[in-house]
């Protein structure tokens, strides 16, 4: 069983993650709503399979701010978050 549990209220993922110590959680709300990654640890607690980070239009806008090739730059949008991520666990 996994939850999704929004990155936008950080503030509920260590009861969630107390509630359910081996579930995986899917974040959405990261980047464009606000979340940011660096508020998740609470969700990587029983490692990095913990959490699956959901952040589609900071990916997919990622050349609107950094004015690079739309793919390289969604690519390197999303290895930033990831290495953040993993960098909690």
């Amino acid at each position: 069983m996994g939850a999704v549990v929004g990155a936008t209220a950080p503030e509920h993922l260590a009861r969630a993650r107390e509630l359910m110590p081996r579930s995986v959680f899917l974040l959405p709300g990261i980047g464009a709503q606000g979340g940011r990654v660096e508020d998740l640890a609470p969700a990587f607690a029983p490692g990095r399979a913990g959490g699956l980070v959901s952040s589609s239009r900071s990916i997919v806008f990622a050349h609107e701010r950094d004015g690079r090739d739309p793919a390289a730059a969604a690519r390197a949008e999303a290895e930033r978050l990831r290495d953040a991520a993993w960098a909690l666990a």
